[in-house]
């Protein structure tokens, strides 16, 4: 089987990703790539990284022929104008903007400002994080790939939350990011020079990932939670690293831990529990689809501490991505994504 695909929003980071995934994906032609700005142009010219890849042509935006499966890697807003017309087509859709990631349209316009423009789709878009809904993405036709952020905290309070093992209701969540999760497009913000020998956190009062977060907990608890996520710019290119600070119910020690969150991810084939003395770090997980969880236990106050990294451009967005693709097409989800890390 060779699936014919389509790339929406090539030119970003997100849709560089993919290109350079599916490049070499073994049951993957990849048909059409969009770019507004680069319309007409070889994809190599805005991303001269890909010069070894198949030669691929931009195309504006809507000048599709037949494809089997389409991932939108467009902004929130021009996402959802884009995939009704591909479900239309009969293809099969991964959206990698936050336009389908919560089920209610209200939350979607509280905390993303603008009415959503095809809410008749929520109820049957499947949130894409395979080590919780694998059985639903298979059959879906509409995949919400999870954000970034949401990837690294779920995946480490999840085998807590489904096990009662911890108090729902004081979770506090610090995450740090590199700067291309904020995107391509020219932010002062973001310049080498602003950011630099610097740290900060930004929208400390309050980030659009934490209703997505706060939705797919809630179903894990079978409790509707709250929970206090506060984000950060780390001046480094790429990876997240999530620092979870959970009350356990239970005294348990740091290995009884590590062996609960081994067991939950013991048939996964990106999530990597670490053994004791071993801490997660960005740069052990660089360009791969893996997850590092570690486990800390304060004697002292009581807390318990899980600590998650990922790459924010291959786990945190076109990696899994992919493995969703994989999913549904019924491929083992690891096909094109069992590259290691890069180090240093």
């Amino acid at each position: 089987m060779t699936l014919s695909v389509a790339i929406l929003g090539a030119t970003g980071y997100t849709g560089g990703e993919l290109v350079r995934l599916l490049s070499r994906h073994p049951a993957v032609h990849i048909a059409h790539v969009t770019s507004e700005r680069y319309a007409g142009k070889p994809l190599r010219q805005a991303f001269p990284h890909l010069t070894s890849a198949p030669e691929l042509i931009c195309r504006p935006l809507g000048d599709l022929g037949e494809v089997d499966v389409a991932f939108c890697a467009l902004p929130h807003v021009a996402s959802m104008r884009e995939v009704p017309k591909l479900l239309a087509r009969s293809v099969r859709v991964v959206d990698l903007s936050a336009d389908f990631r919560l089920h209610d349209a209200a939350i979607y316009r509280e905390w993303y400002g603008t009415d959503h423009l095809a809410p008749d789709l929520l109820p049957e878009a499947v949130y894409g994080l395979p080590e919780l809904h694998r059985a639903a993405i298979a059959p879906a036709r509409l995949v919400a790939n999870p954000g970034c952020y949401p990837t690294s905290v779920l995946l480490a309070l999840a085998p807590l939350l489904r096990g009662n093992w911890i108090d729902p209701t004081g979770m506090l969540v610090d995450s740090k990011s590199g700067v291309s999760g904020a995107g391509r497009s020219a932010n002062q913000d973001t310049l080498f020079t602003e950011m630099e020998g610097g740290f900060r956190a930004y929208k400390a009062d309050g980030h659009r990932h934490t209703p997505e977060m706060e939705q797919e907990l809630s179903l894990l608890a079978g409790v509707d939670l709250r929970l206090r996520f506060v984000p950060h710019l780390l001046p480094q290119s790429r990876g997240i690293l999530s620092t979870c600070h959970l009350r356990p119910r239970v005294v348990r020690s740091q290995a009884e831990w590590q062996e609960t969150l081994r067991a939950f991810y013991q048939d996964e084939p990106f999530v990597r529990v670490l053994d004791p003395g071993l801490w997660p770090a960005t740069n052990h997980v660089r360009g791969s689809n893996y997850c590092h969880i570690g486990v800390a236990v304060d004697g002292r106050t009581g807390w318990l501490t899980v600590l998650s990294v990922i790459d924010n451009l291959i786990k945190g967005a076109a990696g899994q991505a992919v493995q969703n693709m994989n999913l549904m097409f019924g491929l083992d989800e690891r096909t094109g994504l069992e590259q290691l890390p890069l180090f240093p």
